[in-house]
């Protein structure tokens, strides 16, 4: 199993806010995660920084996960944890008050996929069937396009399309979103900030994945093209591969 994650300030933020990263648990197994941080005077680069490292410190102390289920609840009870403490940094930095972050995280085995999020950082999924997001996002914008208010391309152009419903470590009682589904060899991960999703269309973002390049060279093209297109935002990206014949040493 390959992974490769990349973040990039952009063009215009005088800072990367984003974080994230590819870690491993003490047999192995994979999780990818990306952070987007919001809040003034830098805190948003203190949340996310705050909310990946908590994680992956969890992480690395955990055993092999056997079944899915148990795979969602880890992430589950985990995003809460690092909920509650980023609540408290906060709290005891005046400075800090109100950050807070996107979270999605993609526990990774050969034989299936946990992935939690949230906030709008997303995760797609390439599989034979074709290329989608997997994620619903936690957004004012998504939730007046399910409930038939505004068309998708009306929430592209939205006045307020960044307004988050949910983001960790901005409210007490906050509970991520879990899904978990089999996968295969050669299917492929994306998780990304809105940095590049609010610049990058889905059918490009699919065209991007499904090409036969090393992971480094398809991220440092996916984010070239964001910051082509402005760069306004910061950019964060993890792709996984599921390719075992790699990972059993193969060329």
């Amino acid at each position: 199993m390959k992974a490769y994650f990349q973040t990039d300030q952009g063009r215009v933020r005088p800072h990367n806010e984003d974080d994230g990263g590819v870690f491993y648990n003490r047999t192995g197994q994979l999780l990818a995660i990306v952070a987007d941080g919001m809040g003034g005077h830098q805190a948003g680069d203190v949340a996310s920084q705050i909310a990946i490292s908590f994680v992956r410190d969890k992480w690395e102390q955990t055993d092999g996960f056997n079944s899915s289920a148990a795979s969602e609840t880890w992430l589950k009870e985990i995003l809460e944890e690092a909920n509650t403490a980023l609540l408290a940094h906060a709290q005891n930095n005046e400075a800090y008050a109100g950050m807070g972050t996107t979270v999605v995280a993609a526990i990774c085995t050969d034989g299936f996929i946990a992935v939690a999020h949230i906030g709008d950082s997303r995760c797609y999924m390439l599989t034979d069937e074709g290329f989608g997001q997997i994620t619903e996002d936690h957004s004012l914008v998504n939730e007046l396009v399910r409930s038939g208010q505004i068309s998708k391309e009306d929430a592209e152009h939205h006045p307020r399309k960044n307004v988050l419903l949910k983001a960790l470590g901005t409210e007490k009682d906050i509970a991520a979103d879990t899904q978990s589904m089999t996968w295969e060899w050669d299917n492929k991960l994306l998780l990304c900030s809105d940095g590049l999703t609010n610049k990058v269309t889905d059918e490009e973002l699919s065209s991007f994945i499904q090409k036969e390049q090393d992971l480094e060279s398809v991220s440092n093209d996916m984010i070239e093209l964001a910051n082509d297109r402005g760069g306004e935002d910061n950019i964060s990206l993890v792709i996984v591969h599921h390719d075992t014949a790699t990972e059993e040493g193969e060329a």
